[in-house]
């Protein structure tokens, strides 16, 4: 019988084994040697995929090894020496001298500049800066950015006296005119701008206000244009670059759009540039399809570039506030730039002849250092045009004074590093009066009070959600706007598409340019009927406009008798006098009680207490002075989560006799105020205690300056991680009381669990719409969630209402850390949310301590 394999060889002496060739055996050992590959070991060999997920799970190891833990409370460890740096001011005399020696009736004239000093001087604020001299720039300098053809021609226009050339020379250029000295100016201009950047690039400074002529933001690389020489803003954005920066914001608010300054960086993903100017689809100066929305960049730097275009004349302030917080505060947030710019042109401004706008510790200590000074990022450029403004001929828009101090101070909540230059700006009183409190603001001041806004146009509210739409891809903060098909194929279409807004792109302009252009006569005029009603528009604004400095820029109480109640049978309970004794101790040790005004405590009346609570339910507390400590403990069992001590009543009148009188400092003398309480008081109602409230200590405040002051508009912003039901109910039917509230929800399964927490919840009878509530539905919610909630929903409600007085709920267990609330907000944004409530009210502020049971939070500034 065959059999295909060997036989087994008979056993044989070892003489007799025949010799093989060492070479010719194939064994694992010798397999390996050899690099040869058996069936054994390629059966035994794992896959590519196995291969691939080993060498994946290594790295992922290797990476966790190397991760670095950051500590949530360096920012505001480091933050423990820094006070407000100095505001940088530079302007030239000698600019006064450039002038259209053709035309004098020339919009662009030195009065502009001569008017913006003389405000500021009257409103003793130059004396506040530290001021520079004026530096000229050098060639070298200049031609960092514009091409060396233009500055051989400007340098050969110096000191020619032969008007007939200067005139045919500027007629070669859109809306120009030089002057013998325009080419030193220019330089003084620039220069003046790098000298302040490099100051603030190296933190010599916080700010810096450049009050400069003539104006950039038009002035391209190789054409003076739009009255502008060489480009101010992008010089500024390309030296700070130079310096090391990278991430650059310019926000250009003149009525006419910066296209010079969009071109030098479109395809740059260093620089953000932001331009609100007036469009109406490509019929107004400049006339380019590139000032429309869908241009956002190029290359690298797509989604980098902003046009915001205003359709039609006559937007107000409610108008510039919604893109604020709808478009440039989002993505501010998102970008953290080192350094603004703001190109700040003045000509939408109410009576500007070119436009027509009707702009009527721990988390505790870092509340108290945003209450007097800025604390974000690091550099953003404002071109400052102040042609928007109420009473310009060349932006036809009614932007009023205040609203431009609002518009910064939301600025400065983003990055304090903020360079504002002048561009544009053609009524000479709105645009004094708009720089004035620009500059006003960039030395800490609180922006003056707005009145109640209207809703915003439907206009601006197209242009918004056309700059979402193009940006959607590029930034996450858009990314809460759901998009449709208009496809009728696509299944969202019909119902759901109905009511939705339509992106459409619509151009009315010419792009024709002219051979030779107009030198004289070129602008638009106002009759004597106009510049009178506008001039008594501004009579008024000043009247009614609040611009004095307070007496003490931050108010401060504590008082010791808080810390008598205390758990007697749970010596652990989170609700602790510690929690408060660490708060003081660490803004004593951070020097912020010497910067502060202290003021002295006292209790709450009966009746001030009465005007919340019911007698009943006074009547109660007050027996519990002379309860035994066995029936304290038995009868907090009643209530839901709190605890009672002898000394409970006489703890938390003193919370409230805290708040009242901080209430009565910060409405005397125009500051803000913070109030360190305990026991907490947002879920204590008329008559019944809970959730470690007695007495509800913000709501008593709030009756308070209705009562005795007043007030007719009272918000109290809720952003302790529980809801605080027991404002809401105190305030539900209440109309002079506006209540909003952020905090966790879960679906109704989180403290205080009940649906009354819901955003169903908006107020009963007088007080419907007055009652707000941004319920989240899950853990772990941080900054993003919490600064979207405050653009989104807060800070445009709280524009509209206009309060006279801004109360906070300010809890502190949503923090990092916090074993109760679950979330991960940080205390640089808990200060950055207070500094946002700072441009309400003319900084009428109150923060009063609600919960927050991390001790390590209360000690972290």
């Amino acid at each position: 019988m065959s059999n295909s394999s060997s036989p087994t060889p008979a056993r044989r002496a070892a003489s007799e084994v025949k010799k093989t060739s060492p070479s010719s055996i194939v064994t694992r050992n010798g397999a390996r040697k050899a690099k040869i590959q058996t069936r054994a070991m390629a059966a035994a060999k794992p896959s590519a995929s196995v291969v691939a997920a080993k060498r994946k799970a290594q790295q992922k190891k290797k990476l966790t090894m190397d991760t670095v833990l950051r500590d949530p409370y360096q920012t505001a460890m480091e933050s423990k020496f820094r006070v407000k740096g100095a505001t940088g001011f530079v302007t030239d005399p000698r600019m006064s001298e450039h002038r259209c020696l053709w035309d004098d009736n020339y919009p662009e004239c030195p009065e502009r500049l001569i008017s913006v000093i003389n405000r500021c001087q009257e409103l003793h604020l130059i004396e506040q800066c530290k001021v520079f001299p004026p530096r000229n720039a050098t060639r070298e300098e200049v031609l960092e950015l514009h091409a060396p053809s233009v500055y051989s021609m400007m340098e050969g226009t110096h000191q020619n006296q032969d008007l007939e050339y200067l005139e045919e020379l500027s007629a070669g250029f859109d809306a120009v005119y030089i002057h013998p000295s325009t080419h030193e100016l220019a330089l003084s201009s620039v220069g003046c701008t790098l000298d302040m950047v490099e100051r603030l690039v190296s933190d010599e400074l916080q700010n810096a206000a450049c009050m400069v002529r003539p104006p950039g933001h038009h002035a391209m690389r190789a054409e003076p244009c739009g009255y502008c020489i060489y480009n101010n803003a992008a010089l500024a954005a390309n030296r700070a670059l130079k310096l090391g920066l990278q991430r650059i914001l310019i926000v250009d608010w003149d009525v006419h759009h910066g296209q010079a300054t969009q071109q030098m960086f479109y395809d740059d993903p260093r620089v953000v540039y932001f331009s609100i100017h007036r469009y109406e689809h490509g019929s107004f100066w400049p006339n380019l399809r590139q000032s429309d929305f869908p241009y956002t960049g190029s290359g690298a730097g797509e989604g980098y570039n902003f046009n915001v275009p205003l359709n039609r004349t006559g937007m107000t302030d409610a108008d510039y506030i919604a893109i604020w917080h709808q478009l440039l505060l989002p993505m501010a947030y998102e970008y953290q730039p080192q350094l603004v710019l703001v190109s700040a042109g003045y000509d939408a401004a109410l009576g500007c002849p070119e436009v027509s706008y009707y702009v009527n510790t721990h988390c505790m200590n870092y509340i108290c250092l945003a209450l007097s000074q800025q604390f974000s990022p690091e550099l953003i450029i404002v071109s400052a045009g102040y042609d928007a403004a109420l009473g310009d001929e060349k932006g036809e828009m009614e932007v009023t004074p205040a609203c431009y101090a609002s518009l910064l101070h939301m600025l400065q909540g983003v990055c304090p590093r903020v360079l504002v230059l002048l561009e544009g700006g053609y009524c000479l009183r709105s645009l004094a009066e708009g720089a004035a409190l620009t500059l006003r603001t960039l030395l800490g001041h609180a922006p003056p009070a707005l009145p109640p806004l209207q809703e915003p146009c439907d206009s601006i509210r197209d242009s918004i959600l056309n700059c979402i739409y193009s940006h959607k891809k590029h930034w996450r903060c858009f990314n809460n706007q759901p998009t449709y098909s208009i496809d009728p194929s696509v299944l969202n279409t019909g119902e759901r598409a109905r009511g939705q807004h339509t992106v459409v792109m619509k151009w009315e302009g010419d792009e024709t340019r002219a051979e030779r252009f107009a030198t004289r006569n070129c602008y638009p005029l106002q009759d004597d009927e106009f510049k009178r009603r506008v001039n008594e528009r501004l009579n008024h604004l000043q009247l009614v406009t609040d611009i004095s400095f307070p007496k003490h820029a931050v108010c401060y109480i504590y008082d010791p008798v808080m810390l008598k109640h205390h758990n007697v049978c749970e010596p652990g309970h989170v609700e602790c006098p510690e929690r408060i004794m660490r708060i003081h101790e660490r803004h004593r040790d951070f020097g912020l009680l010497d910067r502060v005004h202290l003021l002295p405590a006292r209790s709450a009346t009966d009746d001030e207490i009465l005007a919340v609570h019911t007698k009943k339910y006074l009547d109660s507390l007050k027996e519990l002075s002379s309860t035994k400590l066995r029936d304290l403990n038995t009868q907090r069992k009643s209530f839901d989560s709190v605890y009672f001590h002898p000394d409970s009543l006489q703890s938390a009148s003193a919370a409230s006799g805290a708040v009242i009188q901080m209430v009565d400092a910060v409405l005397s003398h125009g500051s803000s105020g913070v109030c360190v309480v305990r026991p907490p008081g947002h879920h204590a109602d008329e008559e019944v205690p809970s959730g470690f409230c007695l007495l509800n200590n913000v709501a008593v405040g709030a009756r308070h300056a209705h009562a005795a002051h007043g007030l007719t508009r009272i918000m109290i912003l809720d952003w302790d991680v529980h809801h605080g039901n027991g404002t809401q109910r105190i305030t539900y039917e209440d109309k002079e009381i506006l209540y909003i509230s952020i905090h966790r929800y879960d679906n109704g399964s989180f403290f205080p669990n009940s649906p009354a927490a819901d955003y169903t919840a908006v107020g009963k009878g007088r007080g419907e719409g007055f009652n707000i509530n941004i319920p989240w539905n899950k853990r772990g919610m941080g900054d993003a969630e919490y600064l979207s909630a405050m653009c989104s929903v807060v800070l445009p409600v709280a524009y509209e209402y206009g309060p006279q007085l801004v109360l906070v709920s300010a809890g502190f267990d949503a923090a990092v850390g916090d074993p109760l609330g679950g979330c991960k907000v940080t205390p640089e944004c808990y200060g950055r949310m207070t500094h946002m409530l700072r441009g309400l009210a003319g900084g009428k502020v109150i923060v009063c301590l609600e919960g927050g049971y991390n001790v390590t939070v209360y000690r972290t500034p």
